[in-house]
């Protein structure tokens, strides 16, 4: 896995990391009321000093003894923790994100502690190295797992502008949530559009032999699928009017795969181009779709089913000047 920020210490490298993982930050507490210390001389206010620093130093020295080499806290590290950390030559990571805390947890399976404490060894996290790297000129902190494939990786996009990166992110994304689509149900339909068209064509259809107003909605509905693959026509700069008539020439015809070939405008057999939608995908817009159709119908008819009436009546306008008695 791949943070982007750096270490907090002095130590960039551990090999064999063995990881206690805060879910708090790594600094003397604070009491939630106030309290008043009276010191007499000079050796009282060192006697103070040295009692913190020496609870801080068993604290730090009994997470060196459980065999711990690297801290991730969810919050800032106290200079007098990031002291001792150093002495034992222990590294100190923060992550400010809770999620990027308990992906990391995850990953290398650990338990996040909620205070500061020694944890047991089947509450550590182990990973074979963690290391301080510069990609371009961003400092990452990678936790490399090598021994055994673990349940989280970490994806590094590349590139020469921010709207570039943020193109390929979408496309990793959309990726990665096509093959989840997929473990979940296999299906498949043809893509371009085809199958948008295919359905307008039956649902226009099924429509012509219901009688009544009905027909009317069930046509607008098929006219409304219709406008799917003729969008794509559209965005990609090619004259929308004659790809659709050629596409309902072809659905016509019965060649119910025929879509929109984005490079030359013309219909093309998505199944025989391996283009295809998710069916999960598919079947979520139109449901999305319809249900948000209806709730705005529904809304209309209540705000058209009763005019507003009553209220206080308008008062007649002022005089605007003094020889002006308003009007009656």
């Amino acid at each position: 896995m791949v943070f982007k920020r750096g270490t907090e210490g002095s130590v960039k490298k551990v090999d064999n990391a063995r990881i206690a993982v805060f879910a708090c930050p790594v600094d003397i507490t604070q009491t939630e009321t106030k309290g008043t210390i009276l010191m007499n001389t000079a050796a009282d206010l060192k006697n103070f000093a040295s009692t913190e620093e020496e609870e801080v130093e068993a604290q730090i020295k009994s997470l060196a003894d459980a065999g711990v080499n690297v801290v991730v806290a969810n919050g800032k590290f106290g200079d007098i923790y990031l002291h001792f950390l150093n002495k034992h030559n222990m590294m100190a990571v923060r992550l400010s994100s809770k999620f990027d805390l308990r992906r990391l947890a995850r990953s290398l399976g650990a338990q996040p502690q909620s205070r500061i404490c020694t944890p047991s060894l089947d509450l550590l996290g182990q990973c074979s190295r963690v290391y301080l790297e510069e990609i371009g000129d961003t400092d990452v902190t990678v936790f490399e797992k090598d021994s055994e494939h673990g349940n989280i990786a970490t994806i590094i996009v590349r590139g020469s502008s921010q709207s570039r990166m943020d193109d390929v992110e979408r496309a990793i994304d959309d990726a990665v949530n096509t093959y989840k689509a997929l473990t979940k149900d296999d299906r498949l339909v043809a893509g371009a559009g085809a199958i948008d068209m295919r359905l307008s064509h039956h649902i226009e259809d099924w429509g012509m032999d219901i009688s009544g107003t009905q027909q009317y909605g069930i046509k607008r509905y098929a006219l409304a699928l219709s406008e799917l693959p003729k969008q794509l026509a559209m965005n990609n700069g090619h004259e929308s009017t004659i790809f659709m008539s050629k596409l309902i020439s072809a659905h016509r015809n019965g060649n119910c795969d025929h879509g929109i070939d984005l490079v030359t405008g013309d219909v093309a057999d998505a199944v025989t181009n391996k283009i295809y939608d998710v069916y999960l995908a598919k079947l979520s817009c139109y449901r999305l779709a319809t249900e948000a159709v209806s709730t705005i119908l529904r809304v209309d008819q209540i705000i058209m089913a009763k005019q507003a009436t009553g209220g206080p009546k308008p008062r007649n306008p002022l005089p605007q000047d003094g020889d002006d008695d308003g009007m009656a």
